[in-house]
């Protein structure tokens, strides 16, 4: 994993999980030594992230990103497409959603925000391990999509809009 998509991936991680994350989990999890960490979290600090560094662990205190809620309607081979449209756009996909008539809110954590990630995914859907939340819904579903701006934000929701995905009602 090359460094920007560590550090990246490191404060995604760190924004996901609801409790301090100790340095040795995180080096274990990214693979690099704890020194390491302590480096990226020094990086990211100076690149503005709020992280708080506690005797528990780390903790981010305010997100460093703008984040939007999409609601979207594809059908199945389409979302390839819906991701990519997303990510090179340079947005996060942090997860999808679902609201369900019987079981409420469905949600699975993707943190997609490379090609890699989406080809993973992909390959994951094709091989049959699993499917699409949005089976269950007609194609309707919702993503949480963190970007570095709103600007980002505002383009993905117009590419979203241009190829007919996004619902606006």
């Amino acid at each position: 994993m090359k460094l920007k998509e560590r550090r990246k991936s490191l404060i995604t991680f760190l924004l996901s999980e609801q409790r301090p994350v100790t340095g040795s989990e995180l080096s274990e999890r990214f693979g690099v030594s704890r020194q390491i960490i302590v480096q990226d979290i020094t990086a990211l600090k100076a690149e503005g992230c709020d992280i708080l560094s506690t005797h528990h662990g780390y903790v981010v205190k305010k997100a460093p990103y703008a984040e939007r809620i999409f609601k979207v309607h594809h059908a199945p081979h389409h979302t390839k497409d819906e991701l990519s449209c997303i990510v090179e756009l340079g947005g996060t996909v942090v997860n999808v959603f679902i609201e369900h008539e019987l079981y409420g809110k469905i949600e699975a954590k993707l943190d997609i925000f490379t090609k890699e990630h989406i080809d993973t995914f992909m390959e994951r859907i094709r091989s049959g391990e699993s499917n699409e939340l949005m089976r269950i819904t007609g194609g309707y579903h919702y993503h949480t999509v963190r970007a570095d701006s709103e600007e980002i934000l505002n383009a993905i929701e117009e590419a979203l809009k241009e190829r007919d995905y996004l619902i606006t009602k």
